[in-house]
């Protein structure tokens, strides 16, 4: 299939453009040492990743996916506390791009795309992430978990981008490796790709019905028409 007609790419962060696992199972795993309990292996964590830094810690937590609804308020106050003070002074000590994301993200922008990033992670670390890791002056948006009264899979983030940007909703597709970056697609009535590699709670992406899905980041540059490298010369 081919995307025609579409003016902006709107990207998930975590799981799709960069593999930020190593980082947040460090800050959960100091979060839980620093109460006194237990390690998690970095694989649990993965699992875990996904809905926003407050919802990573519940479920350290409560060490599993499924929060325990008795969680006491205080300890989790000071442990997310925790995890986010520990999680900004190491943002990119093992982040990396996934392979061929750099080199994708600069063709789709040289052939005129407009890139968004909206993503479920506090917002005041997607910039320092994104110049850590050379990926910089790539995104004309950026919406963090935080930055809204809702976050995805509520559709709200991708319809704000739009109206930010000035395009409509058949003018975008969502890019994301997550049931949450699918769905949200779904319900703003937007197009959407799915990454088969990154953090799905174990599920296959294809299981929420993406118009299509890869395997290889750099596999999209093929599904998207060439008529929009000509607003470069406008």
């Amino acid at each position: 299939m081919k995307f025609k007609d579409k003016k902006a790419i709107l990207f998930d962060l975590d799981g799709t453009l960069i593999d930020s696992g190593p980082d947040l199972a460090l800050a959960i795993n100091h979060m839980l040492t620093s109460i006194g309990r237990d390690e998690v292996s970095s694989e649990i964590i993965h699992s875990w990743v996904g809905n926003g830094a407050s919802i990573l810690v519940q479920r350290g937590l409560s060490g599993q996916t499924e929060i325990d609804p008795n969680l006491d308020p205080e300890l989790l106050e000071k442990a997310l506390a925790i995890f986010l003070e520990f999680y900004a002074e190491n943002l990119c000590v093992g982040t990396v791009t996934y392979p061929n994301v750099r080199s994708t993200l600069k063709i789709l922008k040289a052939k005129g795309y407009r890139l968004a990033i909206i993503t479920n992670k506090p917002f005041d670390f997607v910039q320092p992430i994104l110049d850590g890791l050379d990926l910089n002056g790539l995104f004309e948006s950026i919406l963090g978990g935080d930055s809204l009264d809702k976050r995805k899979p509520d559709p709200l983030p991708l319809h704000y981008t739009c109206e930010k940007l000035g395009v409509t909703v058949d003018e975008c597709v969502m890019v994301g490796d997550s049931k949450n970056d699918i769905l949200a697609a779904h319900a703003a009535n937007m197009q959407s790709i799915g990454l088969t590699y990154g953090y799905n709670y174990g599920e296959d992406i294809n299981e929420h019905n993406p118009d299509i899905s890869f395997d290889d980041f750099a596999d999209m540059i093929a599904v998207f028409s060439e008529v929009n490298q000509y607003t470069l010369a406008e």
